[in-house]
């Protein structure tokens, strides 16, 4: 590398790491590797990724896992914590792709922080089984967010009555595969017998909010969803379980200004006020440390 150009396109540099142009942008949004942008392309300094690649194969810092992580809040999306995110003024983005694609990208060394809600069937307990297995060797902490009331968001008129049997012919919202939301309603489903077969899913939503409007506009039935969405359009809720959203963090980025105004809006009269507001979320346990790596 050392007389090619001052910079790299992401498609020279997934031919000089042989891997795909989309892990580039993943290695990219989490900080992994060193990039700029310029003329609203991504660029690769040469000098950087020489430095990069000297490291990795030193093994120096332990590769990705420990460099230094972006500020994205990752994981499943969450009205009250994208809400606190924003109204907070801590400066974190957020990529909200579902609880599977959150921890994966976490282990991987993206983000400061992901949002999870994933049901471990073996134990009956939430994240703490998932999060011990992904990031044995991470520097990270699981503490504890909320508890959520989930179940069917339902059109106007309708009453649940008959539950998830209820569904059959019915068209849902689904959510994208490996969120918590699919993972949990595959659980139920097969715990009262309803096969997936005898349901239709309509076009895939990507955040709460987006199932529950699909339902609102007449697109859906019904969707598995949160109770505090279903209040804002005004829509039929029926409460099937009460769910663990937790929150992984990093334990370096812990102590930044970013998490930091986070966790400290968490403690607020505010916060406190737009959860009781909400609807649906007990907060009380927020901040508890619930696994440690």
């Amino acid at each position: 590398m050392s007389d090619g150009p001052e910079y790299l396109t992401v498609r020279e540099l997934a031919e000089l790491l042989r891997i795909k142009e989309r892990k580039v942008y993943d290695l990219a949004s989490s900080g992994a590797v060193p990039c700029t942008r310029a003329t609203g392309k991504l660029l690769f300094s040469n000098a950087e990724i020489r430095a990069w690649l000297a490291r990795e194969s030193s093994g120096e810092a332990g590769g990705a896992r420990n460099a230094p992580r972006a500020p994205i809040v990752l994981g499943s999306h969450d009205p009250l914590l994208d809400w606190s995110i924003r109204q907070s003024g801590c400066g974190l983005a957020t990529y909200f792709d579902g609880s599977g694609d959150g921890l994966t990208r976490f282990a991987e060394g993206g983000g400061v922080a992901a949002g999870l809600h994933l049901f471990d069937a073996a134990t009956g307990d939430w994240n703490r089984a998932p999060v011990a297995t992904a990031c044995a060797n991470a520097n990270a902490v699981l503490i504890r967010f909320a508890k959520r009331n989930r179940g069917l968001v339902l059109q106007r008129g309708a009453d649940g009555a008959g539950g998830l049997a209820a569904l059959r012919g019915k068209r849902i919202a689904p959510r994208q595969p490996g969120s918590g939301t699919v993972r949990l309603f595959e659980h139920l489903a097969a715990r009262d017998g309803l096969a997936l077969s005898e349901i239709i899913l309509t076009d895939m939503a990507r955040t709460e909010t987006e199932a529950v409007q699909a339902v609102a506009r007449g697109d859906a039935d019904a969707t598995f969803g949160l109770e505090c969405i279903a209040a804002d359009f005004n829509l039929p809720f029926l409460p099937l379980v009460e769910e663990r959203y937790d929150l992984l963090l990093d334990r370096r980025a812990w102590f930044e200004p970013e998490l930091q105004t986070l966790l400290a809006f968490f403690r607020s009269p505010e916060f406190s006020s737009r959860a009781r507001g909400l609807g649906g979320y007990d907060v009380a346990e927020i901040g508890s440390v619930i696994w440690n790596a």
